[in-house]
């Protein structure tokens, strides 16, 4: 090894062995630790004797198995590093200074890559290494302090692995039999398990670092909230980890924090069970602090398409809250109530379009094109009242949409400035976006208006000549085809 390197990994080394010890010691503050999911009858268990015992005996393992820490180190060092141009560098000599500044990340990486052999070890299918369980479950739950970085990512991944009783990395998938494999037997029958099979013992396991997280501080509650929102992409874990039980609990946590990290598993939650789901929507509304409201109207429009009606309280009330940032991300769902009762839709539509709060009347433009869909007639005036409106975001965005209206509906978009002239509204903005943006067709349109000329349609599609892979047709002629090349370019 190189002088850097050698430096390097001195230092390193040192950051993983103080950092296992206050993992261990933070592990086995709740004792005893659960069994092994995996055994071999030959060699029965032995329960560790105190949590001293476990921590000299990891200090032991890492002390002893240098090899092994020198071997994660440098998957650990390829893996952070950044994009180097010449592959054939060393890491470690030219990024020496980057690296040194980020030992303890360094140091924390490789921390979570000893408790991944050990667990790999502890659920090894021909020689299940009891010893290896205990350590790998204390430093596991020793690491998971803060709700960010490798607890969230390896955390999960490792928590996951403990309730299937399953190496890490080796339960996601298995390899498609084919042809392409050497031993591969055509008559062969192999049965396939395509589905999650959870084991007891482990999900034993991963309900107890569940609970130490859960009846902890506020940071590993929060990882905790991390965990559950992954683990809910997994149907069959959900009920045998009691993950809907956890998040009841959660909803009503303390910390506010906590509970916003609850509304973003509102959607799964409610997708495996429904009336578990609007259980627990309702203890999340029922909550007074600004970041929770805020939390639930951020997930609303994915509670409309799963609760439907039931939804449309939570909706009422986020209308008339006080907050700007609640008000902006209700009205921003208003549309979902147009697949429930139009009717309903339009008369919430017509409310806002009169709220003081300028961002609410924004939020209801994009909705007008469905609005028009139905209601081509407008016989609401709703497009009146927001043409009127004095905020510029509003006459920009209707602006646009009438405009819009006039490229793919002439008569509708006839029939709306009539109307707009007949309730005395001013079109000047428009026609002063419509003479600079397309200067042929406002002239025509304002001729219509002043009543010197006929309505505008739309204008005759253009022509294009496609090969009918035929040469017994006629061909066009020399001057027809310079024409319409110089038409369609730019110059």
């Amino acid at each position: 090894m190189g002088r850097e390197r050698t430096k390097l990994s001195d230092r390193v080394f040192e950051a993983v062995e103080n950092g296992m010890v206050g993992a261990l010691e933070r592990g086995t503050l709740s004792w005893p630790l659960p069994q092994p999911p995996m055994t071999d009858p030959d060699f029965p268990p032995i329960q560790p004797a105190s949590p001293a015992s476990i921590i000299q005996q990891g200090h032991g393992i890492l002390q002893a198995d240098r090899a092994m820490f020198e071997a994660n180190l440098n998957t650990v060092v390829d893996l952070i590093v950044p994009h180097r141009m010449n592959l054939s560098d060393d890491p470690f000599e030219v990024h020496q200074k980057w690296l040194h500044r980020r030992v303890d990340k360094v140091a924390e990486r490789l921390l979570f890559a000893v408790a991944t052999d050990w667990l790999a070890q502890a659920f090894d299918q021909s020689a299940p290494n009891t010893d290896r369980w205990w350590l790998a479950v204390a430093l596991i739950n020793g690491l998971s302090t803060v709700p960010h970085g490798q607890p969230i990512h390896q955390g999960y991944h490792l928590i996951e692995s403990i309730a299937l009783a399953e190496r890490p990395g080796t339960w996601h998938t298995q390899p498609e039999v084919g042809p392409h494999q050497l031993e591969w037997n055509p008559q062969a029958v192999v049965p396939r398990h395509t589905g999650v099979v959870v084991h007891e013992a482990g999900v034993n396991a991963s309900r107890w670092m569940i609970e130490q997280l859960e009846n902890s501080g506020s940071q590993r509650r929060l990882l905790l909230m991390e965990w559950v929102r992954l683990l809910l992409h997994r149907p069959n874990l959900v009920e045998p980890l009691g993950l809907e039980a956890v998040l009841l609990r959660r909803a009503s946590d303390p910390n506010e924090e906590v509970a916003v990290r609850v509304t973003l598993c509102l959607a799964k939650t409610i997708e495996f069970n429904r009336e578990t789901g609007l259980e627990l929507a309702r203890r999340l509304h029922q909550r007074k602090e600004i970041l929770v409201k805020r939390g639930m109207a951020d997930v609303l429009t994915r509670m409309f398409r799963r609760l439907e009606w039931d939804a449309v309280p939570f909706l009422n009330d986020m209308l008339e809250d006080g907050d700007e940032g609640v008000l902006a991300a209700a009205s921003s769902t208003v549309g979902d109530l147009r697949f429930l009762d139009a009717q309903l839709w339009v008369d919430t539509m017509n409310t806002l379009a009169q709220h003081p709060l300028p961002v609410v009347r924004r939020n209801l433009v994009p909705f007008l094109r469905y609005y028009l869909e139905q209601f081509p007639g407008d016989y609401h005036g709703l497009l009146t009242t927001l043409w009127q409106d004095g905020d510029e975001v509003v006459r920009t965005r209707m602006r646009e949409l009438l405009m819009r209206l006039e490229e793919i509906s002439p008569d509708h978009f006839a029939s709306r400035i009539l109307n707009f002239k007949q309730e005395g509204c001013s079109l000047e903005p428009l026609w002063e976006s419509f003479a600079h943006r397309r200067p042929e067709r406002y002239a025509l349109w304002r001729a219509w208006f002043d009543g010197e000329g006929e309505q505008p349609t739309l204008p005759e599609p253009q022509h294009i000549l496609h090969s009918d892979m035929n040469d017994d047709g006629t061909l066009p002629s020399l001057e027809d085809a310079h024409s319409l090349l110089d038409k369609d370019s730019d110059f």
